[in-house]
């Protein structure tokens, strides 16, 4: 790469970090020999935006805008971001769920430019010498995948990357990490998709998954290259299989500045939403009995979460447990279960299993919370199940994409007659019920992620606690409005996502200073601090 500013006529507008196309003043195109290379007519960026947002507006689905979307982030990243952080309730689904899970299944089939990073397990050995074909020095967040388990959708493989470039997409967008110093990667270890192996178009290795020693050497490869070619990046696992995700997580959190979105983040998101719940349910979270239906890396990120809250409350680890059941497939999952999962042990009842309906009935929970990837599991005798027990139910369905959602929110709405407080991991649209408008709130990791990740970026911190994880719930949980509670939702709008991204940032950087691992001075003004390090794309 050579200096940008060095840089004239149409290498400037084939590069999108300077790419500024029709909004280019006469001075500019002078200076920078682009006359005669552009229409004569200067738009403003506003304009840009208003031609592309009727563009995208006419295409006939989402996964034609996703690819428009894509085409402008290639083109022109300040245009691009601008467009998002504008328009961010329009855009966001198409750039990130629910659209790019579909992205992600057709990614050979659109794949248009090379973006990121490819490791694939044949590059063993050789690692750092990829790191080093890196442009950018200056890497601050990396998302890693190795697309086992994307969404709720299995495994895609290589294709995974669709992740890794929308995470990112967020970060600098809903955080404004700037995104030269992004790097979506993607590790590449094969995949037991038969169907992806027999694609013709398949860009990932077309072989089965590597698994065990050298898999666990790879991984292991990866990260130490990190921390040589990127000393100060942030490591953010995603869409790894359970066992993975967990195991890297143990493994790493305290060698090296790591997460996992699909266990902390999600974690965090949800227990901000029953945090929130409880001002309208008047039950103290201390005392909110909670379900899970599914037993992954997801709801038992949630569940430990909820009871270091509970504990923070004054409740015992025995007793916090105690408020917690999970449901499998057979049922509530005990002591006495055929298949008890080391995650879940210290929440297992020393009983019979019973079935979800019963246990119900019996348990009586406040929360119930899906995160199994099965569409349809939330069912209407559940619901109205839930209904009978309590007065304002809360009912969250996380599994993405929409498509994968335990139920939907009219669903929710109708079945409880009204009373449910929903949430959702993708996007739902309003529901009128009864003459009444009930706006269903997105549990959208993307309320917690960006901002944990701008306040660890900011003050170079050199660990990612659980404790932080605590701080981004409480904090997000404290920015939601009556306003908010009153129309239904346990979130914040999307369109105060950076405020909300900044104000997570500043408790989780608070808390790096705390307990000693931010490794740079303590400004005076930690706040302003940070929104002083916050990409603008306006030209």
């Amino acid at each position: 790469m050579g200096d940008k500013h060095e840089r004239r006529g149409i290498d400037v507008l084939r590069d999108a970090t300077l790419n500024k196309s029709t909004a280019f003043t006469m001075e500019e195109r002078e200076r920078l020999g682009l006359r005669g290379l552009l229409p004569p007519t200067i738009n403003t960026q506003k304009q840009q935006m208003h031609r592309i947002l009727t563009n995208i507006r006419r295409k006939d689905d989402d996964i034609e805008r996703y690819i428009a979307l894509r085409s402008l982030q290639v083109r022109s990243e300040a245009l691009f971001f601008k467009l998002v952080t504008e328009n961010i309730e329009e855009i966001m689904p198409l750039i990130y769920t629910p659209t790019v899970g579909e992205a992600c299944k057709q990614f050979a089939n659109i794949f248009r430019d090379a973006r990121g990073m490819y490791i694939s397990i044949d590059d063993a050995g050789d690692v750092d010498k990829l790191l080093a074909n890196w442009p950018i020095d200056d890497v601050r967040v990396i998302v890693v995948t190795d697309g086992e388990r994307v969404l709720g959708l299995g495994d895609l493989g290589s294709n995974g990357m669709g992740i890794s470039i929308g995470k990112l997409a967020l970060y600098t967008a809903c955080a404004g990490i700037h995104p030269e110093q992004v790097l979506p990667m993607v590790l590449d270890v094969g995949t037991d998709n038969q169907e992806l192996r027999q694609d013709p178009v398949y860009l990932g290795i077309p072989r089965p998954r590597v698994r065990g020693e050298a898999y666990e050497a790879l991984v292991e490869e990866f990260i130490q290259g990190v921390q040589k070619r990127f000393p100060q990046a942030l490591i953010q696992f995603e869409d790894f299989s359970t066992p993975n995700a967990q195991a890297h997580l143990e493994r790493y959190r305290d060698r090296t500045l790591c997460f996992n979105d699909d266990i902390q983040g999600t974690a965090s998101v949800a227990l901000a939403g029953l945090i929130a719940s409880t001002r309208v349910t008047g039950v103290p979270l201390h005392d909110m009995r909670t379900m899970f239906l599914g037993h992954g890396s997801a709801a038992t990120g949630i569940a430990d979460l909820l009871v270091s809250s509970m504990m923070d409350e004054g409740l015992s680890e025995a007793d916090a447990c105690s408020r917690i059941r999970f449901v499998g497939r057979a049922g509530v999952i005990t002591q006495q279960s055929d298949r008890l999962p080391d995650t879940v042990a210290r929440y297992a009842p020393d009983a019979p299993p019973i079935p979800f309906g019963e246990a119900i009935e019996r348990f009586r929970p406040h929360a119930l919370i899906g995160a199994t990837g099965s569409p349809g599991t939330f069912t209407e005798d559940i619901v109205q199940k839930m209904s009978a027990l309590n007065e304002r139910p809360v009912l969250f369905a996380l599994s993405n994409p929409t498509s994968r959602a335990e139920c939907t929110a009219e669903q929710a709405y109708r079945w409880s007659d009204g009373k449910a407080l929903f949430a959702s991991g993708s996007p739902f649209q309003p529901v009128r019920h009864k003459g009444k408008t009930h706006w269903p709130g997105q549990g959208n990791n993307a309320y917690i992620f960006p901002g944990v990740g701008l306040g660890v970026v900011t003050v170079e911190a050199t660990r990612i606690t659980d404790v932080m994880f605590l701080e981004a719930a409480r904090c997000l949980a404290n920015l939601i409005k009556d306003t908010d509670l009153a129309d239904g939702t346990l979130y914040p709008p999307l369109k105060r996502i950076r405020e909300v991204s900044l104000a997570v940032a500043v408790a989780v950087a608070e808390r790096a200073y705390d307990d000693g691992l931010a490794s740079l001075p303590r400004p005076d003004n930690l706040e302003r601090h940070i929104a002083s390090y916050m990409y603008d794309p306006t030209y």
